[in-house]
């Protein structure tokens, strides 16, 4: 380990054995009756605009995502089921299916190149890595349930956005130690915006509601063990299909807990030990999760903990003319939570490049960039990566630990082969709230995404129309057609 290493583990919080578990009476139906109530008028002017770059996001994410080797294998195995033809569209691809297994491999492939946006924190204990990739989880059941119903755009939106904050609240809510101790939030926390998006779509009453959350909740899974595998998209894709599934149960009259959130043996106790009610309880919508703290829109492909580290890499590389050949040695130093997740140290394969800080610092510094093409497994194992991979240390840093970890404080110094020493911090990457993405910058990724994928240039750009006046839309089923192979 670097010279910054603490030599000490992960701070845990308390577990239920020792700490009293609050109460927190009618939180479930509270959370069921945002659901009910809330109308598109509710959703803020910002919130909307937040809203569409991260839809747009979503869908090119869908398209490269098609054509990642976890796209075809997800498609082969709806081929085995016998469920097609169906009325919702694998985007991508020619195929429709069911609409739980088109939310399924949407989801699969929005995460494939974890590359999908990610929730930001608020209190300075709850880790930034707990916390969910929000859309992926929210938006590929509505859009299976919104073109199977032939609902509008708009309709479209508020059930995402309802589904989003939903989510979201739950996972700021939910104690650290559900992170600390390996579960992977978009997996286990995803189905909760999933299930509240079908909810609103679906017109459900707060009571199936409540039951829909109740069956969501025994689908919850996933962890952080399978990151850097097929098995972390899986976990998102997983989510987005266990709301379907929650949602056509409840609507048949099947019974589940309608206290699922803060029963004794729901799911914040078994999952976390305990919540913050203050986090959740009167909070859906006040503020918007979209409005504050924020969600950001990643500028690489790779695990949002190595964003921050990345952008200011960059910086410097730019700022000081920085050559590969006269690099001696790079320190980076995070909080002691990021190595919890950033567990590649010496990647061999491209999923685990994508949780290898060593791997993105040891790319830009060789390429100056870091994008879909520059995540496989042939860049990962050249000679010159995996020299350059070497020459970065990667540790915990005191400074970066006593920052909070709703922040992503990465602290870096380039010591150069002629003695120089350049050193830079950053709290955030580009794409977060504090250097936010334009819609034109999030159309630049679309379309980067969209070529990626081979998908036509004339569909790509009326995709990024259609979502930029998606309140304007009769039919999703529109835009779902322009997703679709002809």
């Amino acid at each position: 380990m670097g010279s910054w290493y603490l030599g000490v583990p992960p701070a845990r919080s308390q577990t239920a054995s020792s700490a009293k578990f609050p109460k927190s009476e009618d939180l479930t139906r509270y959370v069921a009756e945002f659901v009910v109530k809330t109308q598109y008028a509710d959703v803020p002017g910002d919130v909307v605009e937040y809203g569409r770059k991260s839809i747009l996001d979503g869908l090119g994410l869908a398209l490269a995502g098609s054509v990642a080797g976890t796209g075809e294998l997800s498609r082969a195995y709806i081929r085995s089921l016998g469920l097609m033809p169906g009325p919702a569209t694998v985007i991508g691809t020619s195929m429709k299916t069911a609409p739980r297994f088109a939310a399924f491999v949407n989801g699969v492939s929005i995460h494939a190149d974890d590359y999908d946006d990610t929730q930001l924190a608020s209190a300075k204990d709850r880790v930034y890595g707990l916390l969910t990739h929000p859309t992926v989880t929210s938006l590929c059941p509505a859009l299976a349930a919104a073109e199977e119903g032939g609902r509008s755009g708009r309709d479209l939106a508020l059930a995402y956005h309802v589904g989003v904050e939903v989510e979201c609240k739950i996972a700021e809510a939910i104690a650290p130690r559900h992170y600390a101790d390996g579960f992977h939030s978009t997996g286990t926390i995803g189905v909760f915006g999933s299930v509240a998006a079908l909810a609103k779509l679906r017109g459900f009453d707060a009571e199936r509601t409540r039951r829909a959350f109740g069956i969501a909740a025994s689908q919850s899974g996933g962890l952080r063990e399978n990151f850097g595998t097929m098995s972390k998209p899986f976990q998102a894709g997983h989510a987005a299909e266990a709301g379907v599934v929650a949602a056509d149960l409840a609507a048949l009259g099947w019974t589940a807990s309608e206290q699922i959130l803060e029963a004794p043996s729901g799911f914040f106790h078994a999952a976390g030990g305990s919540f913050a009610p203050a986090a959740i309880a009167g909070k859906l919508g006040k503020p918007w999760t979209f409005h504050d703290p924020g969600v950001s829109i990643k500028p690489f492909p790779s695990g949002s903990l190595t964003h921050p580290g990345m952008t200011e890499l960059l910086r410097l590389i730019h700022e000081h003319e920085i050559r590969p050949q006269d690099v001696e040695q790079v320190d980076v130093g995070t909080n002691s939570y990021m190595p919890t997740a950033l567990i590649h140290h010496r990647p061999t394969n491209s999923l685990q490049a994508k949780f290898s800080m060593e791997f993105c610092m040891a790319a830009l510094l060789l390429y100056g960039k870091a994008g879909l093409t520059t995540f496989t497994d042939e860049v990962v194992n050249r000679r010159e990566v995996q020299s350059m991979i070497g020459r970065v240390h990667f540790s915990v840093h005191p400074e970066a630990e006593a920052a909070g970890y709703n922040k992503m404080t990465t602290i870096i110094a380039i010591r150069l082969t002629n003695g120089q020493t350049i050193h830079g911090k950053a709290d955030f990457g580009k794409g977060s709230p504090a250097d936010p993405m334009s819609y034109e910058d999030v159309t630049a990724k679309f379309l980067d995404c969209a070529a990626y994928a081979k998908w036509p240039e004339a569909k790509a750009k009326a995709i990024v129309e259609q979502v930029r006046h998606l309140e304007d839309l009769g039919d999703a089923r529109t835009l779902t057609a322009l997703c679709r192979q002809d």
